[in-house]
Parts: C-alpha cells; structure tokens; sequence
C-alpha cells in the first residue's frame, strides 16, 4: 500500500501560513548549504504531490517559472515533472504539467489513490487537505521543519480537527540555520 506523508513547514507558534496565507517566512536561512542540500534531496524522493487549490495555485505560480529555474533548479526539475494531484471542488482545469485535478470525496479518493501501485505521496502545504484526512487515520507520515519565527496569528495545518491526534516522534535534525525538522507517526 501506498504511504501518504505530509510536508509542511511551520512556525515556531505552530503556524504554517500567516494570516492572509502568507509563507515568506519560511525561505528566511535558506542560504544554510546543509538544509539546501535536506530540500533537494526530499525533493528527490519521488512519488506523487498532492495540493488543495490554494497550495496549487502558489506552486503552479512559481516553479514552472524562470526564476524558480534559476534560483533552485534541482527542487525545480523535480517539482514540474513529478505527477500532481489538486483537490478542488473550484477549479475548472489545471494547467501545471502532469497535474490531474479531482473534484470527489478527498477520503475516498485517498483510499483509492493508497491501493495502487506505484511511489508514496506527499502533501505540501494544503490544511485543509490535512485536517479533513488526519482524522480518517489516512496521513502515515507527519514531517515538519519547525522555523525559528513567531508570528503570532495565522493558521495551523490541523484546523478543524475535532479530536486530538496522538503522534510518535520517529526522527529529528537540526540545522545551523535554526530550521528543525521533525518527523511524526499517528499512534494507532
């Protein structure tokens, strides 16, 4: 079976995007070569990304450009040819190379996607996508790099979550810049 992971990158006070869905924080320290070299090689790994429409469209409006090309090209290469999946109820069509869009029942559809072959998944960004699978017992892998930034408000990627989730810490790495990643498996 498929393992679906998720990706994010929060604040210090738990945020992963600010208040009006701003996420610039999370580029500040990236001139750490040790968490750079991390970045790429998660990029590496393969699979299939899943977004919701916002995720979506932030992405879609930035790795397929000339700068992200320039800038970050192996995170670039990987992001533009690695299969996509956006969950919209919104969205018409899709436009960003090999992105499939899927209007159903995200549960369902996850438990579907889970049964076929082929590499893991890995969900970027997306909260809302995360608090309505979370809850399903969908998610097999939480990984989180922990920014040291406090933003005082904005919105935490398990919104909506009605029941608490009990994790268990699998993995840890600290890099110069004080970027933290932590790597968590649901208790079952």
């Amino acid at each position: 079976m498929r393992e679906l992971v998720v990706f994010n990158n929060v604040t210090l006070d738990g945020y992963f995007a600010g208040v009006n869905g701003d996420f610039s924080w999370a580029h500040s320290g990236n001139d750490d070569a040790e968490f750079n070299a991390f970045v790429a090689e998660n990029a590496s790994g393969g699979g299939q990304l899943l977004f919701g429409r916002i995720t979506y469209e932030l992405m879609a409006s930035y790795w397929p450009t000339p700068n992200a090309i320039q800038n970050d090209p192996i995170v670039a290469d990987r992001m533009n040819s690695m299969p996509k999946v956006v969950f919209s109820r919104t969205l018409d069509k899709v436009s960003w190379s090999n992105t499939k869009l899927v209007k159903g029942d995200i549960a369902s559809e996850i438990r579907k996607m889970k049964k076929q072959p082929g590499k893991g998944m890995a969900i970027l960004g997306s909260g809302s996508i995360v608090s309505q699978l979370a809850p399903e017992g969908l998610i097999d892998e939480y990984q989180v790099v922990v920014n040291p930034v406090v933003l005082g408000k904005g919105r935490t990627m398990f919104d909506g979550i009605k029941e608490m989730l009990t994790l268990k810490l699998t993995k840890t790495r600290t890099f110069a810049n004080g970027k933290v990643f932590l790597c968590y498996e649901p208790m079952v």
